[in-house]
């Protein structure tokens, strides 16, 4: 059975809306089966930087926190966590981290910032630069443990110079839907796991991001490429995050198709 971690933070989303992933998570919730949920407590506050470069730092640092221990709870089983902002994948990813493990980022943008580069101090856009170990008010997995040959960002198509600069530097692979199933049978990996920003999606797809992309993928490329992942390799947990509906008839509009995505990440 997929159980399903609800981790609706806001946090670290660099959105005037960011509060709004929490209504995002919580209509993505009421459209699962309650017996397979657990959610994880978020406060509302925002919470300081504590001197990181990280902003809200402290509650980040708490619930990163509890999303660990609700992912021990359930070792042994596979895990869709559902954010709220992308920051929820990091832990998820530490908990399945290993040199075997293909880490698939679907997501409209790089999230490859520092403290020092970032303009906003958001970890949101820092998340896939802590997967790779980079320090980030300790809420980075430890280096190593993921190795970047083995991380395949797919669909990015906006970036800050700062991010442009480390890609062109890293062994990190681009991809679209497209090309990332050879990606990660090119990359040696024996188990996967992926992570869906929503704002992958071209804004036609999908309307209830906080910052969207033009010229992205389609929702049946996207469970296209999600179903050959999944032939490839064996999915030991995913993640999706980034819903931010402007209201809840605007939520129901879109969730069908995010229905769809965790349907192709939980199903067998």
């Amino acid at each position: 059975m997929t159980r399903f971690v609800v981790a609706p933070q806001w946090q670290g989303s660099p959105s005037t809306r960011a509060m709004a992933l929490i209504d995002g998570a919580d209509a993505i919730s009421g459209d699962l089966p309650s017996s397979a949920c657990v959610r994880v407590e978020v406060p509302y506050e925002a919470g300081e930087a504590l001197g990181t470069g990280v902003a809200r730092a402290s509650t980040l640092q708490r619930v990163r926190s509890h999303i660990l221990d609700a992912l021990e709870v359930a070792r042994g089983e596979r895990v869709v966590t559902v954010g709220g902002d992308c920051g929820v994948a990091v832990p998820a990813i530490e908990h399945v981290a290993g040199e075997d493990l293909a880490v698939v980022w679907f997501d409209a943008h790089g999230d490859l910032h520092t403290p020092e580069t970032s303009p906003s101090g958001a970890f949101g856009g820092m998340a896939l630069r802590s997967v790779l170990g980079s320090p980030a008010a300790g809420l980075e997995i430890p280096a190593g443990r993921i190795l970047p040959e083995r991380v395949i960002l797919a669909g990015a198509r906006a970036f800050d110079d700062a991010e442009a600069e480390f890609l062109g530097a890293s062994p990190l692979v681009r991809a679209d839907d497209r090309t990332v199933v050879e990606a990660v049978r090119r990359s040696g990996a024996s188990r996967l796991y992926v992570h869906v920003d929503l704002d992958v999606l071209d804004p036609a797809e999908l309307a209830g991001v906080s910052d969207a992309q033009p010229f992205g993928m389609t929702a049946a490329g996207l469970l296209e490429a999600i179903a050959g992942l999944r032939e490839a390799l064996p999915l030991v947990g995913a993640s999706v995050a980034g819903f931010a509906p402007r209201s809840p008839e605007a939520a129901v509009d879109d969730m069908g198709t995010i229905l769809r995505i965790i349907g192709a990440l939980a199903r067998g």
